[in-house]
Formats: structure tokens, sequence, C-alpha cells
């Protein structure tokens, strides 16, 4: 027993030893960069045979210290769509490697800040990723002036960066935004990807979009920002994937009240004022009764829950199987198949 005491000594001093020489050594730490070094490099390249999600932002105007403003990324195959562009989100599709190469636009529901905030960063993050063709942005009538404006505001950071690493390596032309406003309907339809723009309700922001993809018999609903109406009940009837916009009325009454106790009135009311133009969680669940449905995933959450507590008070009224959403989020649906898989 003593020998396998002093072995078992020895063993842990070399261990130690071996630590020490791995985190407090040149050489080891370069040992250890080095076999972080390629992921943080790469990319998701790994190709799938069907629709996939992923979450890039599901938080709202109220602040997560977790979660980036409203995103959802789209692909299909090697086609790939970003639904708003919230702000942090540029920074979530890039730590999960999201392969920006293959973007081809941006849609975006409207033009709230919290949903155009970070169009810049994805432009920039995928024209240095090698996108081959200007970034379209996508959108209802308007677009343009905020594509105008993007522009203009980062007209010397778009110098600087060809200035910098020269126009071979970042072509001028591909670092520029280009705007597409579009009506409602059917207004994609390439290579097996169909998409259609839907009107929803998040009055007095006029006019807003929702939008639905379908590719290889599956189907991903996005409705940005809006309540329950019959139109949004019509887009997304059928679908596998809804990701809804959801307020919780409780939560944000909650925080007006304790707001307003504090001497905020502004505070309190302009929380107020956010129940009457998005999608609370009791009419969300009485949307599920009303339609066929595979799977209904919340983003941009009003609020974004902080802990187990208010998840608990934002899941009243819901579908028992709805699912709240968090950044990095990826839900895959195989081609021609009934399976959703959410990792």
């Amino acid at each position: 027993m003593k020998k396998i005491g002093i072995g078992l000594l020895a063993l842990a001093a070399l261990l130690g030893s071996a630590s020490f020489a791995l985190f407090y050594t040149h050489a080891g730490q370069d040992f250890l960069f080095s076999q972080g070094a390629a992921q943080m490099a790469s990319v998701d390249i790994e190709t799938f045979d069907g629709l996939e999600a992923m979450v890039c932002g599901s938080s709202s105007p109220l602040p997560s210290a977790t979660r980036a403003q409203a995103c959802i990324m789209v692909r299909a195959g090697e086609q790939m769509f970003v639904v708003d562009a919230g702000s942090g989100s540029a920074s979530v599709l890039a730590l999960n490697r999201v392969p920006l190469q293959h973007l081809k636009g941006v849609l975006l529901t409207h033009f709230h800040s919290d949903h155009i905030a970070d169009l810049w960063g994805v432009n920039l993050n995928s024209w240095v990723a090698g996108r081959p063709q200007p970034l379209l942005v996508i959108g209802p009538p308007g677009v343009d002036r905020v594509v105008s404006g993007a522009n203009i505001m980062y007209s010397q950071d778009h110098a600087y960066r060809v200035a910098h690493h020269g126009s071979d390596l970042l072509p001028p032309e591909l670092g520029i935004l280009r705007p597409q406003p579009i009506p409602l309907g059917l207004f994609f339809d390439y290579d097996g990807l169909a998409i259609t723009a839907f009107p929803v309700d998040h009055s007095p922001i006029e006019p807003a979009y929702g939008y639905r993809f379908e590719y290889k018999g599956r189907s991903i609903v996005i409705t940005g920002d809006t309540i329950v109406t019959d139109e949004l009940a019509a887009a997304a009837d059928g679908v596998d994937v809804l990701f809804t916009d959801a307020l919780s009325q409780d939560l944000v009454e909650g925080i007006a009240g304790a707001a307003d106790a504090m001497g905020m009135a502004n505070r309190a009311q302009v929380l107020l004022d956010v129940l009457d133009y998005h999608a609370s969680t009791e009419s969300l669940g009485e949307l599920d009764d009303r339609i066929e449905l595979g799977q209904m995933i919340l983003y941009h959450l009003v609020p974004p829950p902080l802990n187990g507590v208010t998840e608990q008070i934002f899941r009243r009224g819901l579908p028992s199987d709805a699912v709240i959403s968090y950044d990095g989020m990826r839900v895959r649906l195989p081609a021609d198949s009934e399976a959703i898989e959410i990792r």
C-alpha cells in the first residue's frame, strides 16, 4: 500500500509539473493555443439536405447580457438568408462559425432599430468571408432609405478597409449594400427555395412583413414583430416551425409597476405601450389551438427571461411544448421528412 501511495504522489507531481509547463511556459501556451486555433478560424461547412435555421438574436430592445437582438439565419443547401440584424447578431453568427460567404441577403421585417442595428456588421463579416456578390437588403417599401443611410454612415469605414487590405482581397463593389424593396407575396423562387412575404400587424409601424420559407417539403415561418392576426394564422398554418415574437404581459406589467413606484414614469409608460403591438403568450396559445403547427419557437422575447422564475412566468398561456429560444440554437428539418431536430 505504501508503494502505491508513493506512486500516486509521484504521478500527481508529474501531472502537476505537466500542467505548470502547459499553462505557465511559452511553449506550453503555444501548444494549447495551436489545438484551438484551427477551430477558431474555421466555419461550419457541413452540408445538410434540408432546411436549417439558427437563432442569431433572441432578445428585444429590453436588454439581456446573453442575447443579441432579433435575428434568424435560414439556410437551404448553399443558399442563406438572415431575417433582421439586431444589435449583437453579427457576433453571434461569427461565434457560431456560420459560413457567411453563402449569404445572399438580409430580409428586414420592419425598420425598428433592434432589427437593423447590426446590418453593417453582417455586411462586413460576409464581405471579408468572400461573399461573391453585393449583399442584398430585402424588405418592405422604405428599405432603400435604410440602405442609403447605412452606406453613407459607413462610407469611411468601407474606404479604410479597402485601403488597408487592398481591392483584390476586398473588392469595393461587394462591400456596398444594395436595397431590394419587395411587395407582399412570393418574391424568391430559385433552386428549390421559395420565400413569401406576408403582412403582419405591428401598428403603428407600417408596412411590416413576416416571411415563409419552403424547401424540399419543409417550411419555416418567421413573424418579426406582430400581434396574432388572421393573416399570421393563414401564413403559419401547416408550417413545420414557427419562429414568433412573444411577450409576457405579466412580466411587462410587473416591471412597469416597479419602474413607476421608483419614480420612473416615462420608462413605465414606454413598457406599457409595447403591450399592444407584440404577440402575447396567451394569444400564442390560442393560435396553436387554431392551426396545424409542427413546433412553436419563441424569439424576440419581451422581456427576455433572466432566470428560472421569470421563465416560468413567461410560459403562462403558452402551448406546453413551445420552445423559448436562445442565441445559437439550431433547428434542422431534413428534406421530405417530418423530423424536427433542435440543437
